[in-house]
This record gives C-alpha cells, sequence and structure tokens, in this order.
C-alpha cells in the first residue's frame, strides 16, 4: 500500500493537515507547490481538485480529499489514538461544532479579503470588501473567543481545534491582535506550539512570520 500524499504550500491550511498527518504518525509524501502559480504543479492540482486549492490530500487507493475537516475525520477514524477528535459524548460534539465554525465560518473569509479583485472592481470597490470582511472576520473571531476554554480550546482536552488556531492565528489580523483581542485563543496556540510537531510545522510555514 502506499501512502497518502498531501499537496500543500507554505503558510496555507494544509499546514493544518501536515499537523495532524504527523501527530497521527501516518506516512505520507509532502508535495509543497505555490498553488496559484501557472504550471504543471498547478495543473495537476487543478485535475485532482477543480478548485484548485490546498490543501488537497490524495489517499493511498487514489480517493482525492478536499475539505480540511473531512481530512481530519477522517484521520481521526484511522488514527483515534492520535487524539484529534474527543471519544463520544457533548465534548465531541462541542468539538465538531467549533470544527465546523471554523471552516464555514471564518475560514471563507480569507477568499474573499486575500484577492478581492476576484469578486468585485479593483480599486476602491476591492478595498472596501477586503475592508468589510476582515471586520467580519475579527468579529466571528470574537464570536469564537467566548466559547474558548483554557489551556485549550476545548478547555482540558487538547484536540484538532488546536491545530487550526496554531496556524489561523499567523494569519490576518495576525498574532498580536489575537493576544490584546482573543486571549483564550492566543493562548490555545501557544500551548499548542509547545508540541515539537506543531512547532516544526509551523517553523517551515511562517519562518520568517507570514501576517
Amino acid at each position: 500500500m502506499s501512502d497518502m500524499e498531501l499537496i500543500g504550500s507554505r503558510g496555507c491550511g494544509s499546514a493544518i493537515v501536515e499537523m495532524a498527518l504527523e501527530q497521527a504518525n501516518m506516512p505520507y509524501r509532502l508535495t509543497d507547490l505555490p498553488y496559484l502559480k501557472p504550471g504543471p504543479g498547478r495543473d495537476r492540482l487543478l485535475s485532482l481538485n477543480t478548485a484548485g486549492q490546498v490543501p488537497t490530500l490524495v489517499l493511498p487507493d487514489g480517493q482525492v480529499m478536499t475539505e480540511s475537516a473531512a481530512i481530519m475525520l477522517h484521520l481521526n477514524d484511522i488514527a483515534p489514538a492520535a487524539g484529534l477528535i474527543p471519544p463520544k459524548g457533548q465534548e465531541r460534539a462541542r468539538c465538531w461544532n467549533l470544527l465546523i465554525r471554523l471552516v464555514s465560518s471564518i475560514y471563507p473569509t480569507f477568499t474573499y479579503s486575500d484577492i478581492p479583485e476576484n469578486w468585485t472592481t479593483a480599486g476602491p470597490p476591492a478595498q472596501r470588501l477586503r475592508q468589510t470582511v476582515r471586520q467580519r472576520r475579527e468579529q466571528l473571531w470574537r464570536e469564537f473567543e467566548s466559547q474558548t476554554g483554557e489551556p485549550h480550546v476545548l478547555g482540558r482536552r487538547y484536540s484538532v481545534l488546536d491545530l487550526y488556531v496554531a496556524v489561523m492565528t499567523h494569519w490576518y489580523p495576525g498574532r498580536a491582535w489575537f493576544e490584546a483581542e482573543c486571549p483564550r485563543i492566543h493562548a490555545a496556540a501557544l500551548r499548542a506550539a509547545e508540541s515539537p510537531v506543531v512547532a516544526g510545522v509551523l517553523a517551515r510555514h511562517f519562518d520568517p512570520p507570514l501576517e
């Protein structure tokens, strides 16, 4: 049986899946490419994932997974000892709720703010869209903060949510903003980075930091 293949890019959400694969001690190979740059790498990515996004995970049987939350649930199924998702019960329900909030509410804001010209006219309209979406993102993070525990996102239990905040706090509005406005999220991200696995992936993706 061949290993899984993770297609990702530096500084992107593929870092979260990379952490999970390392934490689960799953054999995989990493294909790292600038996913928006035209060329053979992007052509292959588009052949596997028509959205042209990372992470894209190719399973040993050739099946392709393209959504990070789905990938996390799959990894938990095949490597439950990694502790990515809590056992059945209220804690698992809360983990799933917060996970879906991250990927369905907060994560998509980057689609519209990173290159707003894809969605509106260049110039002032694009600038307004970026500003409005970023303000909405900050509001969503504050709501997430109200549901974040200590010392981890779920409270006493470490989970996949800590991998998400470890990466996403490096993105706009940046770590200084989280420290000031969302201290529990910031603290959970720092706590996650105490793991050698998490620290190693962060160093590869955000050295120097990307904000």
